[in-house]
């Protein structure tokens, strides 16, 4: 792939030259300060301001137009009236501009004519890519770029901060130069209607100066993009959200508890659980997270053990570490043991360890390093207040050894002011993240806790879930012939007999429910289906069951049944009614549901259910589709989850309910409560189903902001010499399938697949694997092909990151165990995978082939791949363009 594309956003951090449309001497001007940033600087490109009246700026000949330039431009900073914006941006796309940061405001923010404004110079732009408008702009500390409004350079450092609120970026700038915070980039993106979050991430995800990736979020922008590469790039660099609107109102309420239930700042938390993304509360967070994430491990629990020479501080730390979801970690009677013999009489003899105020630099050591020795403890927090007998610096300087613990954090809060600060200089030099104050540490350790508990549970192997309980028919059908029954009849609401059609379709049990569509009708279901049982009112139209008469429940008579059927039968729209047995069994009643965000698409909720869910509001929220290991981390959000005895039966619930969410989009809202949970039986009792109003067309229906399987690429194939074949894409499920796999494969293979050795232990690792089976498939597709229950052969095609308008391209690369090669595979698997390239609508299809890899060429030629061989790579790459 062209360097160009690969990598398109390296314009606005490593420009060789830029101009300034709009640049003015003008005092106190947008454009005279752009101009000043940039010359003024360590930049090293040409400048080259862009003015119709001037001849010159600041000394610096000015051109007419960007046109005029006598060299291509990289990068255009545009400050210009807002209606000439798109005019502008025509010209610069005529010039050959690469990149635009338009600072100018009264876009989208100043109402309709603004929104009008973007759209028009969006059509104008062709392949160059665009931030802002509405910005502060860029700064990229390492290259000497200030291509923003800020007064001065920030340090250079391994933070990377992305900021949507200007004014709070430049507050940011300032406070770094006294803390001595350094930045890698300073990006202020405005109102993003080109380059968003998804972008950025990926670009600073792949930056070797990058330590750590700060946000400060207004809105979210395209989620589906935010997601993905947050997902991938959280696993190797921390990314730390400030999301604020943490106390708004929920966007509307909905006519189920699932749409009461479900706030949209609820739904931010848990899209940022299910990416790997840490949010936090406070500006300071943001750095302080971000430095201990980065000079420390990620704790292994939520455990801490604090070590303290004063109680009242330690004590302000046990409330805000449990507050925020953290623990006191007990010690262990050996621990105690080798405490007392360590210290004085009056230790506290617990956690937080007390080592008192007169504690000297050997005590401290002595009760660190016990402390840090206790199995059960994952982190530790060191606590030292200045008093009279207090040395801070020597206690300091005798801790340095514990500040590198294996796979436990180690914290320190250093109170006080000039005292203190040679001591606490010296634990950060040795790598020991330092806090002003002992609760704050706290909290951080907790989110470093919470960060760590949220990667773990992206990448843990999931068990496999049987495909909606075993049932025979397609669920899609029999749902969606409900669904399109009602649309039909230009209904929303689906009645309870409907509803639960839909919920049993998908191997979810409920109760018996029957319509009755008379008297003498309901009293037989009754006698049949044994006494007592519950009585409700049938109709297609009812909103609420209660308006048409309620419901009758325990009725144990056919005099009963007469009665609640005449109790109901006097609304016009009255249709008969329903009904079912009373459930006897005990049991815990949940409720499982799901509601359409605006900008997430569908949410799920999960949380204890019955006519108090409203009161109670113990629930979680979770983006589908899931896997068993993040429904059990939704469940484990909720206070009912510590009750339930078994919860495996539900793990596997959600998942075939996560399933029937994301394959029937004409659902606006789905409500099982109450589902009754007793050990491993689950019973839904009631059910409810919104639908779309029926003029929504299909391609206007909300889509899942995590893509789903794509379960439309699995199929069969024959292999040569006979045998068939099943291919499908891979699931997280497959991991121990693929361990397996590469014990068939040799490693002469594996030399042809990755291009250098690599022994089985290193293939087989689970970090190595998750990051193969755990894909985002609308970043990769990976194809896998079983015989006999074993993978045999994996093909993957990977979407390459996009410069503009250019050409959408892909990668793809194939491994067969060597016992199935040269029977097809090959050939099967790259057709497929070129298939799905058109379908996902990539434009070329590529692969970099060893030159002794004469097998994969030989597949590449028959499929009509163009091969050229690169010499100075040592490579043959292959070339296949999808035509139109």
């Amino acid at each position: 792939m062209q360097a160009e594309n690969r990598f398109a956003l390296d314009v606005f951090f490593e420009p060789r030259n830029v101009a300034v449309i709009g640049a003015t001497e003008a005092a106190g001007s947008i454009g005279r300060t752009l101009i000043t940033n940039l010359a003024g600087g360590s930049f090293g490109g040409a400048v080259y301001p862009v003015n119709l009246a001037r001849a010159s700026v600041l000394g610096a000949k000015a051109y007419p137009r960007i046109g005029d330039i006598p060299e291509r431009v990289d990068l255009a900073l545009v400050a210009t009236p807002a209606a000439t914006v798109p005019g502008v941006i025509e010209e610069c796309a005529a010039a050959g501009v690469k990149g635009a940061i338009i600072i100018s405001a009264g876009f989208r923010e100043a109402g309709a004519a603004g929104a009008a404004l973007e759209q028009e110079l969006m059509r104008r732009r062709g392949r160059m890519r665009i931030i802002g408008p509405n910005c502060m702009g860029v700064m990229s500390p390492y290259t000497g770029l200030n291509a923003t409004l800020a007064g001065s350079m920030a340090r250079p450092g391994p933070v990377a901060f992305i900021s949507q609120s200007g004014a709070l970026g430049a507050a940011v700038l300032d406070w770094s130069q006294s803390e001595l915070v350094g930045f890698s980039a300073f990006i202020s993106v405005g109102s993003m209607v080109d380059v968003g979050w998804g972008d950025l991430i990926q670009r600073l995800g792949d930056d070797p100066r990058t330590g750590s990736i700060l946000i400060y979020m207004e809105s979210i922008g395209d989620a589906r993009a935010f997601l993905s590469v947050a997902r991938e790039v959280a696993l190797r660099k921390p990314i730390l959200v400030l999301k604020p609107g943490r106390t708004r109102a929920a966007s509307a309420a909905a006519a189920s508890h699932t749409g009461a239930l479900t706030g949209e700042d609820e739904v931010f938390e848990a899209a940022f659980r299910r990416c790997g993304a840490l949010r936090v509360s406070r500006v300071s967070d943001l750095f302080y997270l971000s430095e201990a994430l980065a000079k420390q491990p990620r704790p292994r629990g939520p455990r801490l053990t604090i070590v303290t020479n004063a109680g009242g501080p330690a004590v302000l730390a046990t409330d805000a570490l449990i507050s925020d979801g953290g623990q006191l970690a007990d010690l262990s009677p050996e621990t105690i043991a080798r405490l007392d013999r360590a210290l004085p009489p009056h230790w506290s003899h617990g956690n937080p360890v007390d080592v008192l105020g007169d504690a000297t630099p050997d005590r401290y050591g002595q009760a660190v390093e016990t402390a840090a020795a206790d199995p059960g403890s994952d982190g530790l927090l060191i606590i030292l207040t200045p008093q009279a007998m207090t040395d801070s610096t020597r206690i300091a300087e005798s801790l340095k050894k514990f500040a590198h613990l294996s796979m436990k954090p180690v914290l320190a809060s250093w109170m006080g002011g000039t005292e203190t600060t040679a001591g606490e200089s010296i634990l950060k030099r040795a790598g020991v993240p330092t806090f002003p104050y002992a609760d704050t540490a706290a909290r951080a350790f907790a989110s470093m806790w919470r960060f760590s508990y949220n990667l773990r549970g992206l990448y843990e192997t999931p068990s496999a879930v049987e495909e909606c309980g075993g049932l025979s028919e397609d669920p899609r059908r029999t749902a969606g012939a409900v669904i399109e029954q009602a649309r039909s009849r230009g209904r929303t609401l689906l009645t309870e007999s409907e509803s639960k059609q839909i919920v049993a379709a998908y191997g979810i049990p409920v109760v018996e429910t029957v319509v009755a569509g008379s008297a003498d009708e309901a009293a037989g279901v009754a006698a049949r289906i044994g006494y007592p049982v519950a009585v409700k009112a049938h109709s297609e139209t009812l909103a609420h069951k209660a308006a048409a008469g309620g419901v009758r429940l325990n009725i144990a008579s056919e005099d009963g049944v007469r009665q609640a059927w005449e109790a109901m039968a006097s609304r016009p729209d009255f249709l008969g009614v329903t009904v079912q047995p009373m459930v006897q069994r005990e049991g815990y009643e949940v409720i499982v549901g799901s509601s359409v965000d605006p900008q997430f698409g569908p949410v799920l909720l999960f949380g204890a259910g019955g006519r108090l869910v409203e009161v109670f509001k113990d629930r979680s929220l979770g983006l589908p589709p899931l896997n068993t290991t993040l429904a059990r981390r939704m469940m484990e959000q909720t206070r009912i989850f510590t009750a339930l005895p078994d919860t495996s039966a539900l793990e596997r619930l959600l998942v075939r309910f996560s399933r029937l969410v994301v394959e029937l989009p004409r659902i606006r809202e789905i409500e099982i409560n109450p589902l009754l949970a007793s050990g491993a039986e689950l019973l839904a009792l009631d059910a409810r189903v919104t639908l779309h109003a029926p003029d929504v067309a299909d391609e206007q229906l909300p889509r899942p902001a995590i893509r789903p399987y794509p379960a439309q690429y699995s199929g069969t194939a024959e292999m040569k010499g006979g045998g068939q074949i099943a291919i499908r894409p891979i699931r997280p499920e497959d991991e121990p399938l693929m361990a397996r796999f590469h014990e068939r494969v040799s490693e002469r293979s594996v030399y042809f697949r990755y291009f250098h050795p690599m022994k089985l232990d290193q293939r087989v690792t689970h970090e190595r694997l998750a990051r193969i089976c755990f894909i985002d498939y609308d970043r990769e597709i990976a194809l896998v092909g079983l015989h006999e229950g074993e993978i045999v052969a994996v093909g993957r095609l990977v979407k390459l990151p996009q410069n503009g308008a250019a050409e959408p391209e892909s990668e793809f690369a194939i491994l067969i165990a060597d016992e199935y090669q040269k029977r097809g595979l090959g050939v099967e698997l790259l057709r497929r995978l070129v298939d799905i390239a058109r379908k996902e609508k990539m434009r070329i299809v590529s692969a970099e082939i060893l030159p002794e890899n004469r097998g994969m060429q030989r597949v590449c030629e028959r499929l009509g791949f163009r091969l050229r061989h690169s010499y100075g790579d040592g490579v043959v790459r292959a070339e296949y363009v999808i035509e139109d």
